[in-house]
């Protein structure tokens, strides 16, 4: 019996973003709560890349997302595709996941993981690009792994894995 060597993981730490044209990698971002993780993949070139979101948008701090776009959800979503596009990755056949958006500490006046959910909407909205699948909202933290040689999302709360 041969056994498959375990991927090398990249981690996407908060605000952050990775990429890879490795299918023998594998992309992970750990404690989503109200933070919303986003991956991208092209099928057809076994490329994706995953996002680590704190915010929604960044009206309130243009100047913060020049420096750290990937801090904010819309901002953020647009630089990966394009970094994707770079690499050769072709918008129509990229599918889309999330996950996060969690309400962590019983946040009624801000609703940031709410919030971030919305502003990922509505940037696919706008992008034409549709949402493949989601695990959003609850009180639980989430972690999300990207595995480049499959395409498959694995979301990991307390010990349980299901695929998205």
């Amino acid at each position: 019996m041969v056994l498959k060597p375990e991927p090398r993981q990249l981690v996407v730490s908060i605000s952050d973003m990775k990429y890879s044209v490795r299918p023998e990698e594998m992309i992970v971002t750990y404690s989503l709560g109200s933070c919303l993780g986003i991956t991208a993949y092209d099928p057809g070139k076994r490329i994706g890349a995953m996002m680590h979101a704190l915010l929604p948008n960044a009206n309130a701090s243009p100047e913060k997302a020049a420096r750290t776009p990937y801090m904010f959800v819309t901002v953020g979503f647009r630089a990966m595709v394009a970094r994707l596009e770079n690499l050769g990755a072709v918008r129509r056949r990229l599918v889309i996941k999330a996950a996060g958006g969690s309400d962590m500490r019983g946040d009624n006046v801000f609703r940031t993981g709410e919030r971030n959910t919305a502003a990922l909407h509505q940037v696919l909205q706008e992008e034409r690009l549709r949402l493949t699948a989601q695990e959003v909202g609850g009180t639980i933290p989430r972690t999300m792994f990207l595995h480049l040689d499959s395409g498959e999302v694995v979301i990991k709360t307390f010990g349980k894995r299901r695929n998205i």
